[in-house]
């Protein structure tokens, strides 16, 4: 027995390719002058998400019900990669949109889209995903926060890390156990937590190697007051719905990863043909050239898998969450080995930042790291191919 194949191939619409290079162009223009001194600061870059809303690219994904463009999303993904090309930590701020108002959007009653989608569509208040703690990385199943039923509300307690944007966030999705005497992996709920909520605090900002501009923050819920109707969908069903999740948002962060590799090619291009040594630009040594040609075919490649995977998803594949995996796992590898090769064909200018290359390669490696380690991507990949053949 042969693994099914795709249900989808992926061809871009007009529509596709007409917002594909419009953002292109915004981020030649606008985001990639203000990249170096995002990374030198560490300093979320406001001006450009109130410049993603104004442009209403941070309501792609969103119903156009509740005020967002209702883009599919390889769409999305497009604008995700178009960003990351010049500045990962903005392509990030996309992602992070779209990743924490996921469960919402699969999971949330009418009232609640209504109460906190259009908000977020219009970018005029923002959403952090909070599932990883301390203690539960890849294994979700290891979380200690804690939701107690008291009456009409919640009361959480508990603590989150590492949660991209969560200092900067309006609204969090938080997963906690609610029935701690449940099976594992059935004992979860999410909720949305306002942050202004009495008892909510950041603890710690991350000083990390890349995306220094997102920042990454501990969050603490000490008694943390919320309304039953904060619950996402029906208690112990918060690890199915981070599942589901996953398969959606993990194109998107194969989107960053494609986008860094595109910034890092281009840059390398035009180096090796500015670049002189014994006597000729290096563009005319075959070595040069081996290196740029393998470093663009990687970088096609993983492009065409995250395309067709989005493609898969969005029609409905059996499959997504492998489809989610394997883009997210060749694109995050290849992201590393691409920039790597940059700063290669840089020599010491490479390893300096007169030249953005060490930024890409730093940003890259988180693409091997979040949403799931490339560990989890082949786990569930084989997991998938596997089955497929029993």
């Amino acid at each position: 027995m042969t693994a099914p194949g795709p249900t989808a191939a992926f061809r871009l619409t007009d529509e596709q390719r007409d917002l594909r290079d419009a953002v292109r162009v915004l981020a030649r223009e606008r985001v990639a002058p203000r990249a170096a001194e995002i990374d030198r600061t560490a300093e979320f870059p406001w001006d450009l998400k109130e410049l993603l809303a104004s442009q209403d690219i941070l309501g792609l994904p969103y119903p156009v019900e509740y005020g967002g463009l209702g883009a599919d999303l390889l769409t999305t993904c497009l604008a995700i990669e178009a960003l990351s090309a010049a500045c990962a930590t903005t392509g990030l701020i996309v992602a992070v949109h779209e990743l924490a108002a996921l469960p919402i959007v699969m999971a949330g009653t009418a009232d609640q889209k209504t109460r906190w989608l259009p908000d977020l569509a219009a970018g005029r208040k923002l959403v952090a995903f909070a599932l990883t703690e301390a203690g539960a990385g890849s294994d979700a199943g290891a979380i200690a926060t804690r939701a107690v039923r008291d009456g009409d509300d919640y009361v959480i307690d508990g603590s989150k890390r590492f949660i991209s944007q969560g200092s900067v966030a309006d609204l969090v999705t938080v997963f906690a156990v609610t029935d701690p005497g449940g099976k594992r992996h059935r004992n979860l709920s999410c909720f949305v937590v306002e942050t202004d909520r009495p008892g909510f605090s950041v603890g710690r900002l991350e000083h990390k190697m890349g995306i220094r501009g997102s920042p990454t923050a501990e969050l603490l819920f000490d008694g943390v007051r919320v309304p039953a109707s904060n619950l996402l969908g029906r208690e112990g069903e918060g690890f199915s719905l981070a599942m589901r999740t996953f398969e959606r948002s993990r194109p998107g962060i194969a989107a960053q990863a494609v986008g860094i590799a595109q910034g890092a090619l281009d840059v390398a291009a035009r180096y090796a043909n500015e670049r002189v040594q014994f006597g000729k630009p290096i563009a005319d040594f075959q070595m040069i050239q081996a290196m740029l040609a393998d470093m663009d075919a990687q970088t096609e490649a993983a492009r065409a898998l995250l395309y067709t995977a989005c493609a898969a998803i969005e029609a409905g594949d059996g499959d997504a969450g492998r489809w989610a995996a394997v883009c997210k796992l060749v694109a995050g590898d290849t992201a590393m080995r691409v920039t790597t090769d940059a700063v290669q064909v840089l020599g010491g200018y490479g390893y300096v930042d007169d030249f953005p290359v060490e930024r890409m390669m730093r940003d890259a490696k988180i693409t091997q790291l979040y949403e799931g380690t490339q560990q989890i991507q082949r786990l569930v990949v084989a997991r998938s191919l596997l089955a497929a053949r029993r």
